[in-house]
């Protein structure tokens, strides 16, 4: 049992958590060191295995008093003194495995130790530091749900009035679907009119274009042979340079055939010139088209304010379009921290799920032991049952002496009332011959007083005769 997965703790510690935590008021105040460690109370040890039972199950304080009902008791007086205590011991002993302490016994209750006590307590406190980091955790999971879903609820609700925004401006109403009706008709016509116009007058200036763009790449060709001819010319000329002897009159043919190059140029570079006034009079002809274009651009003009219009509800179309696809992202977001949220949920419930088989396991062992346990309180119930009747018929035989000095009793009341009448009788008796000696009594002293004095005369009359003679 040494090599243990939870930690020690100290008694200080102990004591403390359990008077900031788990105890309060005269509890607290009254719980020592002593009670715990240097002579443990079995009465103070229940109060915290209680409590204890109160916080992690919710255990209340009668349900250690109630008889348990899946066993056939059939006296359950027997068991009024020792049922809290047999209570305590059964939610102790299924609470402990999980505690990782499997060696919990009955005499850590009713007769506890200094050292068993303390590793009990502390492999309890680390349960409890592990139950309440894994209810935070819990709970946090429990709050980013509950967030989650109210977002996703809200975004839903959004999502709802965007479509029926959509459905609003993609329907037109009653009074304007023929105003409507009629503009778009009418932007029908114009548009195709102006397409066909668009496309007569863009065929002819593309064919005046082509041709002029013929007539410069002519042009430009030309130039650009000559552009060669002048730099092989060139070319020549300095080879013939380098080459040659120069002389004067050479130079000046030279120069001559120079200058006639040069006009020629000049005379290509006229022509040219002349046919790029022709073409900007032709050019210049272009106004009265221009008018026609200015009557087709007022049109349009109107059809773009008729655009702009469809632009406007286009944008805000576009607008809610994307606020639908800014809710569908975060919807798409809170689905998937939903997802993960849910995967985290059954990575607890399998944790759970397993740790559920342990206890599982635990409670077939613990329902073992206890059966164990109910076998052996039934060989006691069955010698309490023994000694139930010899206790019973003690008790009748209690019953009958009993009733026979209550008989005893009677009978003696009975004599008792005959002696008291006996007495009287005797004593009523007793003073009449009292009574009647007192008479005689007095009777005699009387007749004796009369005879006493009959002696008395009788001497004096003896005596004065003698004196007279």
């Amino acid at each position: 049992m040494e090599a243990l997965t939870f930690p020690r703790y100290s008694p200080d510690d102990i004591v403390t958590y359990l008077r900031g935590h788990l105890l309060a008021g005269a509890e607290a105040r009254g719980l020592t060191k002593a009670d715990l460690f240097a002579n443990p109370k079995p009465e103070v040890l229940h109060m915290i295995f209680m409590r204890i039972l109160q916080k992690v199950y919710g255990i209340r304080l009668e349900h250690f008093y109630m008889m348990p009902v899946n066993v056939e008791i059939m006296y359950p007086q027997i068991f009024e003194g020792f049922l809290p205590v047999c209570n305590l011991y059964i939610h102790m002993e299924r609470f402990l495995p999980v505690c990782r302490v499997n060696d919990f016994q009955i005499a850590d209750v009713i007769n506890p130790k200094a050292k068993r006590t303390a590793r009990f307590l502390s492999g309890i406190l680390n349960f409890v530091h592990f139950r309440e980091s894994r209810c935070e955790t819990y709970l946090e999971l429990q709050m980013n749900y509950k967030l989650a879903m109210e977002k996703h609820q809200q975004l839903e609700t959004a999502n709802q009035e965007a479509a029926v925004k959509l459905e609003k401006l993609n329907t037109v109403p009653v009074e304007q679907q023929a105003e409507f009706k009629q503009l778009s008709d009418d932007i029908q016509e114009l548009e195709q009119l102006l397409s066909h116009d668009y496309r007569r007058k863009t065929a002819a200036f593309q064919e005046v274009i082509s041709q002029k763009k013929s007539d410069i790449t002519e042009r430009t060709r030309k130039l650009n042979e000559l552009k060669v001819i002048m730099a092989t010319f060139k070319e020549e000329q300095e080879h013939l340079k380098s080459k040659i002897v120069e002389s004067p009159e050479e130079m000046k043919n030279y120069m001559e055939l120079m200058k006639e190059t040069v006009n020629r140029l000049k005379k290509s570079k006229e022509e040219v010139i002349e046919k790029y006034e022709g073409y900007r009079d032709l050019v210049e002809a272009l106004p009265a088209c221009q008018s026609e274009v200015q009557l087709y651009q007022k049109k349009m003009e109107r059809q773009e304010k008729n655009m702009e219009i469809l632009a406007s509800v286009l944008s805000e179309v576009r607008n809610l379009e994307d606020q639908l696809e800014s809710a569908q992202i975060e919807l798409k977001k809170g689905k998937t921290d939903e997802v993960s949220l849910k995967r985290l949920v059954t990575a607890k419930h399998e944790r759970l799920s397993t740790a559920e088989i342990r206890i599982e396991k635990k409670r077939e062992d613990v329902e073992q032991y206890k059966q164990s346990v109910l076998e052996y309180c039934n060989r006691v119930q069955e010698k309490r049952g023994a000694v139930y009747d010899k206790v019973t018929a003690i008790h009748n035989e209690i019953q009958q002496t009993r009733f026979k000095i209550q008989q005893l009793n009677e009978n003696a009341e009975n004599e008792e009332m005959k002696a008291k009448e006996i007495y009287l009788n005797l004593k009523a008796g007793l003073e009449k011959r009292h009574d009647s000696l007192i008479k005689t009594a007095k009777n005699y002293a009387a007749s004796r007083e009369d005879k006493i004095a009959e002696l008395k005369k009788g001497l004096l009359s003896i005596q004065s005769p003698g004196s007279s003679s």
